[in-house]
């Protein structure tokens, strides 16, 4: 989970992986990062790996090359500036065959989510996304506010 923040995504997956299977909560935010290690440790989770790191660098995740399944970046691209390293780094720590999992706010609400100059529509986070060598495998419903994409890191890399 790039961006982990308040650790629901990471949560969530931990508990359908049924403690099998490797989590990685990243983020640059040392705080958030404690509260997630407590309270995976609350629950039992001895799946979840805690990363503090700055993803807007290269090797940013210090995960290897790649090594995971799956990496899910749901609210973080309004946040960070240099968007094609962090979509660098999710192709690069994925398998072939790996998938990305996008969920970002679809507009500026007036008071929640980001200011509307920092929103990344559906379309750039696209662009962005096959930027970096990913291919659409589809969109996906995330709630009124957001919109949701997947792509794939094509198997002949």
């Amino acid at each position: 989970d790039f961006g982990a923040g308040s650790g629901a995504y990471v949560m969530a997956i931990a508990e359908c992986l049924a403690h099998a299977g490797h989590v990685y909560a990243i983020d640059i935010q040392q705080d958030l990062l404690r509260r997630i290690k407590n309270d995976t440790h609350k629950r039992g989770y001895k799946n979840v790996e805690i990363v503090w790191s700055d993803l807007e660098r290269p090797y940013g995740s210090k995960l290897a090359d790649n090594h995971v399944d799956r990496v899910v970046i749901s609210n973080l691209l309004f946040q960070v500036e240099d968007k094609d390293v962090l979509m660098s780094e999710a192709y690069r720590i994925l398998k072939p065959r790996g998938l990305l999992s996008i969920v970002d706010w679809s507009e500026s609400f007036g008071g929640i989510g980001p200011h509307k100059k920092d929103v990344v529509t559906k379309d750039a986070a696209l662009a962005m996304m096959q930027r970096a060598g990913f291919e659409l495998v589809r969109e996906f419903e995330a709630g009124a506010h957001h919109y949701g994409i997947i792509g794939l890191k094509p198997s002949h890399v």
